[in-house]
């Protein structure tokens, strides 16, 4: 009996204890929890007004209609097959025949054949541009005036092909190869071209892929220079309306700063779905080659680097926004804080016109302020490893995380001083 009554003072003594614990236990985990659903309720507030608002629809239709007419504008010019007249001076056979309209079917030409009676009536024919090109016995190709190795026009190619078929033809003849053999050769596969470095030979014009990266590069622009100026002049109105100081009196400032950044970052990666999904389902539906080969992999990392640009550039406009007050004030930030996108953009462009990326594009893709832009460019001339693209989005996301922490402190010093222009000096000091 002795032994129960200290017996039963422990067991009581372990469970408040045990309760205590359990309580202390459970206590960071409704902080942590309250703390996430003042941020989503922040974020759902500015997804509601973003996708409400007007501007919102207007530039989603502007930029659907752009992307539509950056699709279907090539089909349309190049649905018009070219019909090119050739003369064929001698006898012309069912094989001929079947070797000039082979040779034009490989660049998107129609020919039409026409009847010579001699070299020199095909020579006042090409004069006179009523035909394009002569066939003279099968041994020569002749035509009004020389070509240029650096014409790639689509007829400048069919006579290229043209003169290199017909040479094999009169090849096979000379060898007096039976139909069989003649059959086994004519379907043979071709090698596979490769190079030394990817990527780094030039053509006479842009491929799709890089057409792609270009569009892809000016999206990217655009979308990043409309969602931080929302970010900007939304922390900007908030202070000047005195809207700020009954938030913060239910939320923290980085809970309020972090719902904004992410509910604006929710609006844009759906308006980037939906561009994204508008142009491969218009693109297979007009038979585009825009999106062909490697391109659909260009307009992943478009995706991935819009994200990324987004998360290093959101903070930083968030951070200048909570500095002023005056609709008068915003201009004299705009311009500072977009210069580092503006370089990027031109280099990007200017790298993807070039025909081939130079040194300096390389390592401004591997700078956070450039990268969003320079880095696709160089994903669509196929010179980027798997590996340096994930060393380029790794250097990203760590200086964002620099820049996070750093913008949020300028939020917080500098969101609830108003009467004049916050500096940046003053929130340090």
């Amino acid at each position: 009996m002795k032994f129960i009554v200290p017996a039963l003072v422990l067991i009581v003594l372990a469970a408040r204890l045990w309760r205590r614990h359990r309580g202390a236990a459970r206590t960071p985990r409704a902080k942590s929890d309250r703390l996430r659903g003042d941020v989503a309720l922040v974020m759902a507030r500015e997804v509601r007004e973003r996708f409400r608002g007007r501007v919102f629809k207007v530039t989603t239709l502007f930029v659907l209609i752009v992307v539509a007419a950056a699709i279907i504008i090539p089909v349309l010019r190049g649905g018009k097959t070219k019909v090119q007249t050739i003369g064929i001076v001698g006898s012309s056979t069912p094989s001929l025949q079947a070797t000039v309209r082979s040779s034009a079917a490989t660049v998107g030409l129609t020919v039409r054949l026409v009847p010579e009676p001699s070299v020199n009536a095909a020579k006042v024919e090409l004069g006179s541009g009523r035909i394009y090109a002569a066939i003279v016995y099968t041994r020569a190709v002749l035509m009004e005036s020389s070509l240029s190795p650096t014409d790639v026009s689509s007829s400048a190619q069919f006579v290229r092909s043209l003169a290199e078929n017909l040479g094999i033809a009169k090849a096979f003849q000379a060898a007096k190869l039976s139909t069989a053999q003649y059959e086994t050769i004519t379907h043979a596969r071709a090698l596979p071209i490769t190079s030394v470095e990817p990527g780094a030979g030039k053509s006479g014009g842009r491929s799709p892929t890089q057409a792609t990266s270009v569009i892809g590069t000016v999206l990217i622009f655009v979308m990043l220079s409309q969602y931080n100026t929302w970010i900007l002049m939304g922390v900007m109105e908030e202070k000047s309306s005195r809207v700020i100081e009954v938030l913060l009196s239910a939320v923290r400032p980085i809970q309020l700063l972090t719902g904004k950044v992410l509910g604006i970052g929710v609006v844009a990666l759906a308006q980037a779905s939906l561009i994204v999904a508008f142009a491969l389902a218009l693109s297979k539906a007009v038979g585009s080659s825009l999106l062909h080969g490697s391109a659909p992999l260009v307009v992943v990392s478009t995706l991935v680097w819009l994200v990324l640009g987004y998360a290093f550039y959101c903070w930083v406009y968030a951070a200048a926004g909570s500095m002023i007050e005056r609709q008068d004030q915003v201009q004299s930030l705009v311009l500072p804080l977009s210069l580092p996108m503006i370089f990027g953009y031109i280099m990007a462009l200017t790298g993807a016109s070039s025909g081939s990326p130079s040194m300096l594009l390389k390592v401004l893709a591997f700078l956070p302020p450039t990268a969003p832009f320079t880095m696709p460019v160089l994903v669509g001339f196929g010179v980027v490893t798997w590996w340096a693209f994930l060393i380029s989005a790794a250097i990203s996301v760590l200086c964002t995380v620099g820049v996070a922490r750093l913008a949020a402190t300028v939020y917080r010093r500098a969101i609830l001083r108003t009467g004049s222009r916050v500096r940046l000096r003053e929130v340090f000091h």
